[in-house]
């Protein structure tokens, strides 16, 4: 029998991929870089909130919400009807309808798979950062921007972002469970890169609408990264526990 040739300069490469790679990346580093991120959005989220008290951000809010409308009609958002009607359709990503579909949706899918832990977990976490996000509004219990005409229903307050707040905690934390099972590179990135573009395409949508002022935004999505981390930890402890099936 032949013997099978050498591996090229091209398959070493390959194996960048590989499980083997993964391992080189010691897992007190990865602690660290997600607790770091943890800390990082919460001086984030603590840094703006004591500008919005001061009213740091009054000008720069004002003039992004100006120039999302037209000077003409302030009702009128900038761009065509179909467009507004596709912000809209963005924004209902980030409602609690939407996303408490989803995490049924995940949730049911580990339980059917035999992983009532990060079952019991994504419900848990989703439901606690909902919590964050009322108790968050509740205590800083900003007004709704009254500068231009609401292009959509809001029955909350304003500070931080509801939508950008549990958008970040839901698709960040998906995006990172999904891509922990990947091996590939190119895969984890695109799978994460697609959560975060969600998130902040939900972001950009309240603004555009009118019913947040942008540094609401920032907040909720700081605040929610942070979340997300955090969960990132508990789920990545429950994954390495060995199974008992």
């Amino acid at each position: 029998m032949l013997s099978e040739p050498p591996p090229s300069s091209t398959d070493a490469e390959k194996t960048v991929d590989s499980p083997g790679w993964r391992g080189r990346w010691p897992i007190e580093a990865e602690v660290l870089l997600a607790l770091s991120a943890t800390a990082a959005g919460l001086l984030a989220f603590l840094l703006i909130t004591g500008t919005v008290v001061n009213g740091g951000f009054r000008g720069i809010d004002e003039a992004v919400l100006l120039a999302l409308r037209n000077p003409a009609d302030l009702s009128d958002p900038v761009g065509p009807r179909w467009f507004e009607e596709f912000v809209r359709d963005i924004t209902a990503l980030g409602s609690t309808g939407v996303l408490t579909l989803i995490v049924v949706a995940v949730s049911g899918f580990l339980y059917l798979a035999g992983d009532l832990k990060k079952a019991l977990a994504v419900v848990v976490w989703s439901l606690a950062g909902a919590l964050l996000s009322q108790f968050a509004k509740a205590g800083f219990a900003r007004p709704r921007p009254d500068l231009v005409p609401h292009a959509a229903e809001v029955f909350t307050l304003s500070f931080p972002s509801g939508h950008a707040l549990q958008s970040a905690v839901i698709y960040l934390t998906l995006g990172t469970m999904i891509a922990a099972t990947q091996q590939s590179r190119r895969i984890k990135f695109y799978v994460l890169a697609f959560a975060v573009t969600l998130t902040m395409l939900v972001g950009m949508s309240r603004v555009y609408l009118g019913v947040h002022w942008p540094s609401d935004v920032l907040a909720g999505w700081t605040l929610g990264a942070a979340w997300a981390c955090l969960g990132w930890l508990i789920f990545r402890r429950i994954g390495s526990e060995p199974s008992r099936q």
